[in-house]
């Protein structure tokens, strides 16, 4: 079940981190190649990104698509995050469920991720290199998936864990006639700006 509040805090999330780093709707637009007016919708709480999208925008910012999701970094903030506090979403197109697992705004350079991949589902990040160099581990709790980095392809099957950087294209897809969970493990790695 989605987080009542996703829309809402997506926007307030991506209207903070344009304006930390300076940037307009048309600079933001220019660096993800997201519409300005896209932009402004998501901002304004008014359209349900989808994976894809929220992914560019991740990238443009400089931080993880998990991180669109997170609180503000405080150092006040628990490092307990129980489950009924963990923020879910669904993508539009494809269904597929992401819960944030990691405390909401404790300072950490790992973010964990649960998700649930529905049967038949493809879900791409085509975006490529970006600002910060990120580390990304799956491990898979059931079912299967095929997981496309780049030019390879790899099978995961229930226990099997893939290692690599968010530096290439990344395709999800679950070929099987029922939902893949998996963790992903996301890592800022030493040097990143």
């Amino acid at each position: 079940m989605e987080s009542p509040d996703i829309n809402a805090h997506l926007a307030e999330r991506l209207r903070f981190l344009r304006g930390d780093r300076g940037l307009t709707l048309d600079g933001l637009a220019e660096r993800t190649g997201v519409s300005r007016s896209m932009i402004s919708l998501i901002e304004r709480g008014e359209s349900s990104p989808t994976a894809a999208v929220l992914d560019k925008l991740a990238a443009g910012l400089g931080v993880t698509l998990a991180s669109l999701f997170a609180e503000r970094e405080s150092p006040a903030a628990s490092p307990h995050a129980r489950r009924a506090d963990q923020r879910i979403w669904r993508d539009p197109d494809t269904g597929y469920l992401r819960r944030n697992l990691s405390a909401p705004g404790f300072p950490s350079p790992i973010e964990l991720v649960e998700v649930i991949l529905p049967a038949g589902a493809r879900v791409a990040y085509d975006t490529g290199p970006r600002l910060l160099d990120v580390g990304q581990q799956v491990w898979m709790i059931e079912g299967e998936i095929e997981l496309g980095v780049g030019d390879d392809i790899y099978r995961l099957a229930t226990g099997d864990c893939l290692s690599m950087r968010i530096d290439l294209p990344v395709l999800f897809h679950n070929p099987a006639e029922k939902p893949a969970r998996y963790l992903v493990a996301l890592a800022t790695l030493r040097n990143s700006p």
